[in-house]
């Protein structure tokens, strides 16, 4: 089934807030001025142990009345495309509108959950208003303040229950996606890879078709590529391009084991691509960046040894991984991009035995024992790689709370040295002995 859940409704009824509240963190720039949510609106939120992608389309529409209503269907539309689930959020100080039944009619024709949230429910007259939403005919209606968070743990209990983290293709066959923004010439590196004209290549961005999984088998290399520019119904899309870039991303990089993350060399890295960048390290994805229209590029005022450490500076802390000069039209370097992902496949599915890392441990603390803690001696007395999908580490320690978090960077900077985990985020696990 997957695991995006996507937020829809007309601007102003509260979809940033619940965004916010969702993922823990205010991203978004919430104002009351209509559609002015102005972030990339896609992060990770974690329930009851649970963890999946949130999309809020807020900030996918630009404001002008006659544009607005037309955007907010071909939203809908994209979600029920693209979507696991979908929160369809209304505000009971406005009641049902128009646009509110139309929206429901569309969601009816879906076999996807849709679960109705009746939103600024914060007293008792307004949860006597909110009634009159059952009449809309969504059996999981539910009604919430996602200012002060009431009724968001129903809904969320709820949402869990449909969302799952199972890949399509289970296969030992390395799963490699092509991410970027558009125009960054991602399909132009999948056509030079596969050699034939996958996908309709055009200077208009978002001319790319659909999501398809190819299979490589050239030059003893075998794995799969993930395409995610898909555009498929052209209408629809038109106005929500980025929208419709953003839930194919997410979709890719959650069947993938390593990402190639093409950056416009000319533009240089922007937010959008450290959005990618930031959740395909949250999802404990292999990173390799591929810095593409190097021959572009001038050379005089930019170097590849400054524009590398530049880049490096950006993707800090996580700045352990492969950063490439390609020219996919050129075809330049790109047989040097399928090793270096194959690679840090390899990095990804590492196991280290539990001997060995206890001798990498004892030199480690060693050279640098970790901070006491008032006056508190904190030894870490033991360590083992957890068999998990990543490289992730459980250490036994006497006082796992009080590991600081630059300790914990340094031991994960010493196993990245001792055994090569380029390209891959690793996690440590302190429990208590």
């Amino acid at each position: 089934m997957g695991n995006i859940v996507a937020i829809v409704g007309r601007p102003n009824v509260g979809k940033s807030t619940l965004y916010n509240r969702l993922i823990g963190q205010r991203q978004s720039i919430v104002d009351d001025v209509s559609g002015v949510t102005r972030d990339r609106q896609y992060g990770l939120a974690e329930w009851n142990g649970k963890t999946f992608n949130v999309v809020d389309t807020g900030g996918f529409v630009k404001n002008s009345n006659d544009v607005f209503e037309k955007a907010i269907r071909s939203q809908v539309t994209i979600a029920i495309d693209e979507a696991s689930a979908i929160i369809f959020m209304v505000d009971v100080t406005t009641g049902i509108t128009d646009l509110d039944e139309e929206v429901t009619r569309m969601l009816r024709k879906t076999d996807k959950p849709v679960f109705l949230a009746v939103n600024k429910v914060d007293n008792h007259n307004r949860l006597l208003a909110a009634n009159e939403f059952w009449s809309l005919g969504v059996a999981e209606t539910f009604f919430l303040s996602s200012i002060t968070g009431s009724g968001t743990g129903e809904l969320l209990d709820a949402v869990v229950e449909v969302v799952n983290e199972d890949n399509e293709i289970e296969e030992n066959v390395p799963k490699f996606a092509v991410l970027g923004q558009p125009n960054a010439g991602k399909s132009s590196l999948i056509n030079a890879l596969l050699g034939e004209e996958r996908n309709i290549v055009t200077e208009i961005a978002g001319t790319t078709r659909d999501s398809i999984h190819s299979r490589y088998t050239k030059f003893d290399k075998d794995f799969y590529l993930i395409d995610t520019a898909g555009l498929r119904k052209k209408d629809k899309v038109h106005e929500n391009l980025e929208f419709y870039s953003v839930m194919r991303a997410i979709r890719a990089l959650e069947a993938a084991d390593v990402c190639l993350v093409v950056i416009d060399g000319v533009a240089g890295l922007e937010a959008q691509d450290m959005n990618i960048i930031r959740l395909a390290q949250r999802r404990n994805k292999g990173v390799v960046l591929l810095i593409n229209k190097w021959d572009l590029v001038k050379k005089e005022t930019n170097t590849a040894r400054d524009y590398e450490a530049r880049v490096r500076e950006k993707i800090a802390p996580f700045s352990d991984v492969d950063i490439l000069f390609i020219s996919a039209l050129e075809k330049q370097r790109i047989s040097k991009a399928v090793d270096l992902a194959l690679k840090v496949h390899e990095n990804r599915n590492k196991f280290i035995s539990t001997s060995v890392l206890n001798d990498f441990l004892e030199e480690a603390t060693i050279k640098l024992q970790p901070p006491a803690y008032r006056g508190k001696f904190i030894k870490i007395k033991y360590i083992t790689q957890i068999r998990t999908y990543y490289p992730a580490f459980a250490l036994f320690s006497n006082y796992p709370e009080h590991i600081k978090e630059s300790y914990r960077l340094y031991l994960e900077n010493q196993l990245r040295k001792k055994f090569d985990f380029r390209g891959v985020p690793i996690s440590l696990f302190f429990r208590k002995k």
